[in-house]
């Protein structure tokens, strides 16, 4: 699951995003008449379609594995959060309907027709990845059920379960984070063509849509990530005692920079005083939660914490990192009104995509390992949800053979795809941003 999870994430993530890079640019293109931005926004809309194919398998793959491998969640509570997952698939379908629509639209529908079929395509990818990130958010605050006294699910409730009080905040981190890793990443490919010293105006035109998306979304993530982490004081306090490794209940914890945990204590950190307490409390000399605030069985191995302390650190580190270069990207804007010109910036835009990527990966696992042993918070185990058959290692070794594969195939193809457009062979844009074609 965690093979399938950690593959299918990326590709979710620019489901959501490279629709909207899309539309940005043939907004911009008919506005503006601006032939280069019209160009763009044809080029992205195939990568589009092919990030759009990637994902539906993958995204097929764990819709089976959802059953096979977890009976005692699925089984159990399968009504309870069926219908978030029904809603995903009509989202997915509408979506797929509209990319057909607007990949075989150029040049068969008017311009503004046509470009107001990019809008569906947007909304069914929001609206997809709300209902997948709420029954996430079930599992870490669960609601819309009773357990009757012979272990039973009763009193279920479709529409309480899919709006929890966890769903808000992880849908909207989980927006921004899809947002940074669409918009850095391509904005990191014209970063590395910039530095090879491509710098045509489609060029300059694409890293300024996809980076400015990402710029504008990395300190909103900012103060969503804060929210979302001080919520954990009361509603999974150890996973917030994961997160900041602290073993014991304690006022004006430190902030503990790296470290692990070694039978109960932490070892190789540094503290910050009264920081960790601050984080949940706003006081340096707030109480906040060590993992003793749980009986013992309730709480992650040491080994568990010390990955959940160190994948949150990662996150935190790079999205503190991606921060920084978009303010100073927005500073270079707004008092020179260009590009930054120094080097720097240029080669840390090149790698950002790529370390987006690696925090949307450890977040995802901060969100996943913090809840153990739990698969749903104070409801379901781990050991009592998963299946007891026998032979996983070879459907693991295939499903690790199919992701290598797609992902493979994906390279190639973006690859050749680029390829073609630098050999001049594939065509233009089958429309020109002529007025009489704007409504």
């Amino acid at each position: 699951m965690a093979v399938s999870l950690g593959f299918h994430i990326v590709f979710a993530a620019l489901g959501v995003g490279f629709p909207l890079l899309t539309l940005l640019a043939h907004r911009r293109g008919i506005r503006n008449n601006d032939p280069a931005a019209l160009e763009l926004a044809r080029r992205w809309a195939k990568a589009m379609a092919v990030l759009f194919a990637v994902g539906a398998v993958s995204g097929t793959i764990l819709s089976f594995e959802l059953g096979m491998l977890w009976p005692g969640l699925m089984g159990p509570f399968g009504d309870v959060i069926g219908l978030p997952f029904a809603l995903e698939g009509v989202a997915f379908f509408t979506e797929a309907i509209f990319i057909a629509i607007y990949l075989y639209g150029w040049k068969r529908m008017p311009a503004t027709w046509h470009y107001r079929s990019l809008y569906p395509i947007v909304v069914s990818g929001l609206a997809g990845a709300f209902f997948i990130v709420s029954v996430n958010g079930w599992m870490n605050s669960p609601a819309g059920f009773s357990i009757a006294a012979d272990g039973s699910v009763t009193d279920v409730s479709p529409l309480a379960a899919m709006f929890n009080s966890a769903a808000g905040t992880q849908y909207l981190h989980m927006l921004l984070a899809s947002y940074m890793v669409s918009g850095f990443l391509v904005a990191g490919t014209y970063a590395w063509a910039w530095l090879r010293n491509k710098r045509t105006p489609m060029h300059r035109l694409g890293f300024t849509i996809a980076f400015g998306l990402a710029a504008v979304a990395a300190p909103l993530q900012v103060f969503i990530g804060d929210v979302a982490t001080r919520r954990l004081v009361d509603a999974q306090p150890a996973k917030f005692a994961a997160l900041e490794l602290l073993p014991e209940t304690q006022t004006r914890a430190p902030l503990t920079v790296g470290g692990w945990l070694i039978d109960g204590e932490v070892v190789g950190a540094i503290e910050i005083p009264g920081l960790a307490s601050f984080l949940g409390t706003y006081d340096f000399g707030g109480e906040v939660p060590g993992l003793d605030s749980v009986p013992p069985d309730d709480r992650p191995p040491d080994r568990i914490a010390s990955m959940v302390h160190l994948a949150f650190q990662v996150m935190v580190g790079i999205g503190t990192g991606l921060l920084a270069l978009s303010a100073w990207y927005g500073i270079a804007r707004w008092r020179r009104k260009r590009l930054p010109r120094s080097q720097w910036f240029w080669r840390a835009a090149a790698v950002s995509g790529l370390a987006a990527v690696a925090s949307l990966e450890t977040g995802w696992m901060t969100t996943e390992l913090g809840r153990q042993p739990w698969i749903v918070q104070g409801v379901l185990r781990v050991e009592d949800a998963v299946t007891n058959a026998g032979g996983i290692i070879w459907s693991l070794t295939a499903i690790t053979v199919v992701y290598i594969g797609l992902g493979a195939v994906t390279i190639i193809v973006l690859r050749s795809m680029v390829q073609r457009l630098e050999s001049g062979l594939d065509a233009p844009a089958p429309y020109g941003p002529a007025p009489a074609l704007v409504e």
